[in-house]
């Protein structure tokens, strides 16, 4: 950002001598020039959807995404490839620090700042911005403080305490920003939210019927998302009432549903999910096109290493970037669960013809639910979007909020039943509503943090709810689907490392500290 500062401060001053040029270079446009149409204001907001934390759930083949990286802490995903990527190894060692992956860490945070700078650049001037209708102006600036909102949000989950930006920079001045408490960047991510909700004017339809737009309930969403995280550690501002309030919005719109089971298994809602980006179920999807911008390498990491040497991809290189654990697997009860059956979520083997033979494959369990049939034997592009919120999530933020409140009502055992019955779909509704029903408070509780932990398993959820509940799920080979919390201090993992109470937060790059001597650091670096 310094550089950019300075270039563009060093191109003022030679404008400035040369003012006898009847026209400014239309490729070289300062801010009073570029918020000149309606057209600017537009495109000030278009980039922000490809900006920041968006982009790190785009997965490379070897590094996988930035999104991987609370799943390799956890020690519940491994990656094969981990000889070669520090940033795994050092997770799941618990060694990591802001020098071996300083330059990983650095990457996150420019990415979120650039996005920042932008945002508040947008935000600051899409007002002033000629011929913009008041509900552009407002629809426009809803959009970009969503996406200012949801960079600060990685950043504090990340991090922690950040430095709190909210005008764009038009000078050298105050460069070296002092580090704001999570509190305030809560509020202020609460703030913009709230304005994106309640005052944006965005579209109360499902963003897929939206035209991949944020719509009011992409931000709701998210913003129940932050209240439910408020609402545990470090905060513990109990917030929940507030988390099922932005949820229930949701839900009594009318406007999602979750994907219904087909008669098969071939035909279930996740193989729906795996190959459909149009489903009102969708709340937040980030889209891609494979002629634009292809989500190119997720089928490629449904497979392990070897399989390259298959010949039958149309990628040169496989690898299981994400690949769950037993003690994952374990979650779930492989009998009734069909989220754990072969070919839903997961699987662990292929059948293709060779020569007019048929051969099957078998390896460890990968991801199913990236796979596609068209990049992987055809094309090697990918034009599936990441889904980041589905209506599933809402309904496990409204359960457990209501319940957090109000107590286990009919109406949170009725959603969480709504998401278990899909999921054990030869048991009856009634039989699970039931089972639900009979639970106490505390139980209903984990109940909750358990269906999270497999409905949202390839959504990059599980250390977030490690972090703001403090509880580590332990699983048993004898008893699967059975889960049972403790505290995440002191536990060690699967691969022989025992948690601190300094890994709930990731370091601050040395780099980003020499750059910024007031930033400090966290605790136990």
């Amino acid at each position: 950002m310094k550089k950019i500062l300075a270039i563009a401060m060093i191109l003022g001053v030679l404008t400035s001598c040369d003012k006898f040029l009847a026209e400014e270079p239309r490729s070289e446009m300062s801010v009073d020039q570029f918020f000149s149409y309606p057209t600017h204001a537009y495109n000030a907001v278009n980039i922000l959807y490809r900006t920041g934390a968006p982009t790190f759930y785009g997965s490379g083949v070897y590094g996988g995404s930035r999104a991987m990286l609370g799943g390799y802490i956890s020690g519940l995903f491994d990656n094969e490839y981990k000889g070669q990527e520090v940033h795994v190894q050092h997770s799941q060692n618990l060694t990591l620090n802001g020098t071996n992956l300083g330059s990983y860490f650095d990457g996150a945070w420019d990415a979120c700042y650039l996005a920042i700078s932008r945002a508040n650049l947008a935000i600051n001037n899409i007002p002033e911005t000629p011929d913009l209708e008041e509900s552009e102006i407002k629809l426009l600036t809803a959009q970009a403080r969503f996406f200012r909102a949801f960079n600060y949000y990685y950043l504090v989950k990340t991090f922690g305490d950040v430095p709190l930006i909210l005008d764009a920079y038009s000078s050298l001045d105050n460069l070296y920003v002092e580090r704001t408490p999570t509190a305030q960047v809560y509020a202020q991510i609460v703030e913009d939210l709230k304005y994106a909700v309640e005052e944006g004017g965005l579209a109360d339809v499902p963003m897929t019927e939206n035209g991949y737009r944020i719509s009011r309930s992409t931000a709701a969403a998210l913003l129940a998302d932050v209240y439910l995280n408020m609402s545990g550690y470090p905060l513990q501002e109990a917030r929940y009432a507030e988390a099922a309030a932005m949820a229930r919005s949701i839900i009594s719109s009318g406007n999602y549903a979750l994907i219904q089971n087909g008669a098969t298994e071939s035909e279930s809602a996740y193989n729906v999910m795996r190959v459909s980006d149009n489903e009102n179920e969708y709340v937040y999807s980030i889209e891609y096109d494979a002629s634009i911008d292809d989500n190119y390498w997720q089928p490629a990491i449904c497979y392990p290493n070897s399989a390259t040497s298959w010949g039958i991809f149309a990628y040169s290189i496989t690898n299981n970037a994400y690949r769950p654990t037993e003690e994952f697997l374990w979650i779930y009860d492989d009998e009734n669960d069909l989220r754990v059956q072969n070919k839903q979520y997961f699987h662990n083997s292929l059948t293709y013809v060779d020569g007019g033979v048929e051969v099957t494959k078998t390896f460890e369990t990968a991801p199913y639910l990236w796979h596609n049939d068209e990049a992987l034997f055809e094309t090697g592009k990918n034009p599936k979007d990441i889904v980041v919120y589905r209506y599933a999530e809402v309904l496990l933020i409204a359960a457990e909020a209501i319940a957090q409140t109000e107590g286990v009502t009919d109406e949170a055992i009725g959603y969480l039943a709504d998401v278990q019955a899909r999921a054990y779909w030869q048991t009856d509704r009634s039989e699970i509503v039931a089972k639900l029903s009979g639970l106490s408070f505390d139980a209903f509780i984990k109940a909750v943090w358990k269906e999270r932990l497999r409905e949202l398993a390839l959504e990059y959820k599980i250390w977030a709810d490690v972090q703001r509940t403090r509880q580590y799920p332990v699983t048993n080979e004898n008893e699967k689907g059975e889960v049972t919390f403790v505290d995440v201090v002191g536990h060690t993992t699967i691969w022989g490392k025992t948690f601190e109470e300094k890994h709930l937060l990731f370091p601050i790059s040395e780099n980003e500290r020499q750059r910024n001597p007031n930033l400090g650091q966290n605790d136990g670096y």
